[in-house]
């Protein structure tokens, strides 16, 4: 009896169909499309990167998916980063890249903020960049010093974004005097309005970005940067001084560590929390790939941007060193910024 129910296992299992290496399970992505979220406008910088990205990612990602760019702008990155974490599929067909600042948002209680920072999964960040406020050349703020003692306008899209976190924190730390304009979908949008002189200038991380988006506002000298948001000066505006060059104290130094570290991020780009590991190991390998492709690289130099790429795994040791800071840091930030 036993013989024949063995027997007539094995002939089950016999009948049953093998695959064969060509029936191999198909890659998730064959087929599908990935949409990438953008916080901002389609115009500007973040579009011009997310554009290029979208058509050359899909090649690295196994199934070769195709990418589209979807805008999502407001509240400075965060209604991005909230639909994100709230509404997103989690099956690693929505990314998204958001401002720099939107991921810390939370940190210095920003209420309009509703995701977990260290929860949403880093795929990887396209560049580090230094802040700035850059100013239309009829402003009336050439230097540092106008800045002290001239009060001038800069736009924002949001109380997230660094267009207003620099200025906010230039006023209240170094008494600058800068009015922030809200109600802008875009950095492209205040581009405009400075050309049309509504506004006199913009703050935030765009210093590389405006070679590529207006060329002749370096060549006819349409712009002036009083002041660069680093350590040091930056090499393509010699003449003008570096915020640290100013601060005397260790606590203002360590507020301004935490409110700049973002500038080790910038152009981040996130999966939503519960995305499975083998997607998010696509995705950032994918990034990776890309961000040396030289086929992407070519494209990035004719358009006059600018890749330096950080891993998810630094990437995400960087949100997790913020989150860290000594209490009485994160209050000084709060405290500059207000709950906004």
């Amino acid at each position: 009896m036993r013989v024949k129910r063995f027997a007539g296992l094995v002939g089950l299992l016999l009948a049953l169909p093998v695959a064969s290496p060509g029936q191999a399970q198909e890659p998730f992505y064959k087929g599908k499309t990935v949409r990438l979220i953008i916080s901002v406008g389609v115009a500007g910088g973040f579009g011009e990167y997310a554009r290029t990205l979208a058509e050359h990612y899909g090649r690295h990602i196994p199934g070769h998916p195709n990418i589209i760019v979807q805008s999502m702008p407001g509240a400075g990155g965060l209604i991005a980063t909230n639909h994100l974490y709230v509404q997103a599929p989690q099956d690693g067909t929505v990314i998204a890249m958001v401002n720099a600042t939107a991921p810390l948002a939370p940190l210095w209680g920003s209420r309009g903020a509703r995701f977990d920072p260290l929860k949403l999964h880093a795929i990887g960040a396209l560049d580090r960049a230094d802040g700035t406020c850059a100013f239309w050349h009829t402003a009336p703020a050439k230097t540092w010093a106008d800045l002290l003692k001239n009060e001038v306008t800069v736009g924002s899209i949001g109380a997230g974004s660094p267009m207003e976190v620099y200025a906010v924190m230039l006023n209240r730390l170094f008494g600058t005097k800068i009015k922030v304009v809200g109600g802008y979908k875009a950095g492209s949008d205040i581009d405009l309005a400075m050309q049309r002189q509504e506004v006199d200038g913009r703050c935030g991380t765009h210093l590389k970005s405006i070679p590529a988006l207006h060329p002749d506002w370096i060549r006819d000298k349409r712009i002036v940067v009083p002041i660069v948001v680093a350590e040091q000066r930056n090499k393509d505006y010699p003449d003008t001084p570096a915020l640290m060059e100013f601060v005397k104290d260790r606590a203002t130094r360590q507020t301004l560590d935490l409110l700049t570290v973002t500038q080790k991020l910038d152009r981040p780009i996130l999966a939503p929390p519960n995305t499975p590991s083998e997607r998010l190991n696509e995705l950032r390998s994918a990034l990776a790939a890309t961000a040396r492709d030289p086929a992407f690289l070519a494209e990035i130099r004719k358009k006059n941007l600018t890749i330096e790429h950080t891993g998810a795994e630094e990437m995400s040791r960087i949100y997790a060193e913020a989150f860290a800071s000594p209490p009485e840091v994160i209050e000084a930030v709060k405290a500059i910024l207000g709950a906004k």
